[in-house]
């Protein structure tokens, strides 16, 4: 949950995945919601596999419900622990009528005991090209930086709090100004990390 301007709203990020080390079906949906209206939404599919110890190939399917109208993409990218323990995330994304796109996600977590952890997540997001009824242009779209503190009562259960800086560049900002949006905000958000 996150205190935005104006209003509260609600946000996801959530992972699965059924498999093996070495072969693994994931399931990534993330999204946010403001004020009771869906802002963006998407979901992935993808299957894995283990290219090297900490590290997987995935290939599948993105489906964006929003912003603007649904768009479907073919994925292919690469996540795991990079040097330095830094969780990475880069997928590039092929859509329909040519649109393409890229995904980077930087975490760490940085242990102040073996319970309270402080973790700085980085996501930036680019486009081949603009989609003027999606909101988005050409170039770096967006992006994010947060920080959160999390405490873990158990490693499967963790409440935290923290903040989220989100702008957005080049012609997306734009597509928000016409629309009489922010392009840049500063949330105060609380949540839980859960795992089973």
């Amino acid at each position: 949950f996150q205190n935005t301007s104006p209003g509260t709203g609600m946000a996801w990020d959530a992972v699965a995945w059924l498999g093996t080390d070495m072969n693994r079906l994931w399931l990534r949906s993330e999204g946010a919601q403001a004020d009771s209206r869906l802002e963006d939404a998407q979901l992935e599919l993808l299957a894995g596999h283990a290219v090297a110890p900490w590290w997987d190939m995935v290939a599948g399917i993105r489906h964006d419900f929003k912003p603007g109208q649904s768009q479907d993409f073919l994925a292919v990218g690469v996540m795991g622990l990079s040097p330095y323990k830094f969780e990475t995330d880069v997928t590039a994304y092929i859509g329909e009528g040519g649109q393409t796109a890229a995904r980077l996600q930087l975490e760490y977590e940085t242990l102040f005991t073996n319970r309270l952890i402080l973790q700085p997540k980085l996501e930036v997001n680019f486009y081949g090209k603009d989609g003027p009824q999606r909101g988005i242009g050409s170039g770096l779209s967006n992006g994010s930086f947060g920080l959160r503190l999390r405490y873990e009562i158990a490693r499967q259960f963790a409440p935290y709090i923290g903040l989220s800086w989100e702008k957005s560049y080049g012609q997306t900002a734009d597509y928000l100004q016409i629309q009489g949006e922010s392009t840049e905000g500063l949330d105060v958000i609380a949540g839980v990390r859960m795992w089973f």
